[in-house]
């Protein structure tokens, strides 16, 4: 296995840096992040079309480009890094997801060119109240209904779902319990009896929504019933993805707090020349470079098919939430007073790390899980 980045790989990370310092400036994030959509359509149509970022994991054969996690996870370390609006996660990680590890050919060929072209804007919804992460609390049934089917219930903190084109929903037939039963369905955004409502959230950068279904149409995604090992590849790979995100997230609160500390003149000098903020500084350092070698390296794991895969994602996953969120809060502690003021931007990666910490479970149930599956 690799532990360095190929230079056409760090050739890639500099070329969108630079792409998304240009694009996504923090008077362009708070911007979009005002609205109820969080993202312009336009504008990520445009994004997609310069840099085909959606098309990043997708295989050639359904108008993909045919990379691997190393380099999806270059592009949401960077999104992380620029606090990009726009519904990156929800469309190429967790419905992109869904369809390679449940759909048939005929499915993937039907759904992945849009997803690709950026044409379609896609999520997966399978959280209920309370917020269970795994698939054995789902409730929402799927009724067989002449060809198809139809949803019951509800799904909560869906990513993007009220803005979604395309949304894939884990459902479990009637009468059943436990992993047994479960199947992915797609549903379209604008389908008859589907009800989406944005939900106010602390990051609103990241806009989640509650959907309600009653006799929606839907269209089984695979085999029904085969839906939980594909379901839990998904997670796998989202936990993964998370962490290179959350890896941008704390490096870029690192290099803020460190530049305000050279700035910040105290008693004649800067206020990094002071001992403590060199041992907070050098605390940040150590956390965020251990963070993203985890997460560097569950993306290569995934990429070599790792037998392993499924704990290291669970490390990374707990490993750069925390470092993330102290990081965070020693930002917030450097800059002062002004630090969680609504003018200063420190705040708005404050709650992106916050958001991420519990997003998909946080750093204790993944820590379980890991040795859960260590011990297996």
């Amino acid at each position: 296995m690799k532990f360095s980045f190929s230079s056409e790989q760090e050739e890639f990370r500099t070329s969108l840096r630079r792409f998304l310092a240009e694009r996504s400036p923090t008077k362009e994030v708070r911007r979009l992040m005002a609205g109820d959509a969080g993202f312009e359509r336009d504008a990520w149509k445009k994004l997609n079309a310069e840099l085909g970022l959606t098309a990043v994991r997708i295989p050639e054969a359904y108008g993909g480009q045919g990379f691997g996690f190393g380099e999806l996870g270059i592009v949401l370390e960077e999104m992380g890094r620029a606090l990009l609006c726009a519904p990156y996660f929800s469309t190429t990680v967790l419905a992109t997801g869904s369809i390679l590890n449940a759909g048939k050919e005929a499915e993937k060929q039907m759904l992945l060119p849009g997803i690709a072209a950026g044409d379609t804007v896609a999520t997966l919804a399978w959280v209920e109240d309370p917020a269970h992460w795994d698939a054995e609390a789902t409730a929402v049934t799927a009724t067989a209904a002449g060809k198809g089917y139809t949803l019951d219930g509800f799904k909560s903190y869906v990513i993007d779902g009220h803005t979604a084109d395309l949304i894939v929903v884990l459902a479990r037939a009637p009468g059943s319990t436990g992993s047994t039963g479960l199947s992915l369905f797609t549903v379209k955004g604008d389908a008859k009896g589907l009800t989406r409502k944005p939900l106010k959230t602390m990051d609103e950068t990241r806009k989640l929504a509650r959907l309600d279904f009653k006799g929606v149409e839907a269209t089984l995604l695979g085999e029904a019933g085969a839906a939980a090992a594909p379901f839990a590849r998904t997670m796998t790979e989202a936990a993964v993805c998370l962490a290179n995100e959350t890896a941008g997230v704390a490096e870029r609160l690192r290099e803020d707090a460190l530049a305000y500390a050279q700035m910040r003149m105290q008693f004649g000098r800067p206020i990094a020349s002071f001992q403590s903020m060199k041992h907070k500084q050098a605390d940040m350092l150590v956390d965020v470079e251990l963070a993203k070698s985890a997460a560097y390296y569950a993306a290569a794991a995934l990429d070599e098919g790792d037998n392993d895969v499924e704990a290291v994602a669970s490390l990374a996953k707990a490993a750069t939430s925390e470092a993330a969120l102290q990081t965070a809060i020693h930002a917030i502690q450097v800059h002062g007073g002004i630090g969680f003021t609504w003018d200063n931007d420190t705040h708005l990666w404050f709650k992106r790390a916050k958001s991420s910490e519990i997003m998909l479970g946080d750093a204790h149930h993944h820590r379980e899980l890991m040795m859960q599956r260590w011990a297996a």
